[in-house]
């Protein structure tokens, strides 16, 4: 299936999660902020999320500076 990923398609396996893709771009352990849809997800709801065709995800790394 063919998700968008900060604005670019991206190709999943049908079923995958947010915490697969996350995973797959190794950015679990990165702090950031997830929004599916349109709609802010915390790190619990990760795993339950589950990505269908079409799904638009937005992926920000935090960094800290002044």
């Amino acid at each position: 299936m063919t998700i968008t990923l900060n604005g670019d398609n991206y190709d999943l396996k049908e079923g995958s999660t947010v915490s697969d893709l996350l995973n797959l771009l190794n950015l679990l352990s990165q702090p950031i902020v997830t929004e599916l849809d349109g709609q802010a997800l915390t790190r619990h709801d990760y795993a339950s999320s589950i990505l269908l065709e079409g799904s638009r995800v937005e992926v920000i790394r935090l960094a800290a500076g002044g």
